[in-house]
């Protein structure tokens, strides 16, 4: 029987954070590119400044008839590309809308944090992230 020793313990911890931290990455990176299109998903397209469209499969929220999206760690890219231009294009069961996107702070941030709780299972294979509450507008 092989002895735990000190050396050995942290090798052993550095490899399952190192599996976990992979984990994590793999499961964000495929999380909204791969998603399948059902239930309550919906495509939402974002747009460069230079007009180019990069579309994402995420899942759709609603309270009191509004619309919002979370929006993950790895990600945040995406939400800062909201945050510069925030005109959307959200394709929901066939049907395209055109939309203004507000990524929630404060105490509206706080209230979807309540509203659209997550699993811990989720959680857990996210890495804990930071979440971006986004909500859609209409655009008249």
């Amino acid at each position: 029987m092989v002895a735990l020793n000190r050396k050995r313990v942290i090798k052993i911890l550095l490899i399952l954070l190192f599996i976990y931290l992979a984990q994590v990455v793999l499961f964000e990176s495929l999380l909204g590119f791969y998603q399948p299109q059902q239930g309550n998903t919906m495509v939402i397209t974002t747009f460069e400044d230079d007009g180019e469209a990069n579309e994402r499969v995420v899942a759709r929220l609603d309270r009191d008839s509004e619309i919002f999206v979370a929006v993950n760690h790895w990600p945040r890219a995406w939400a800062n590309r909201i945050r510069r231009n925030p005109d959307i294009t959200m394709t929901y069961e066939g049907v395209t809308r055109d939309y203004t996107a507000v990524v929630l702070t404060g105490a509206e941030h706080e209230q979807g944090q309540i509203d659209f709780s997550v699993p811990f299972l989720f959680k857990f294979m996210t890495g804990f992230p930071p979440r971006y509450f986004v909500r859609l507008d209409p655009k008249p």
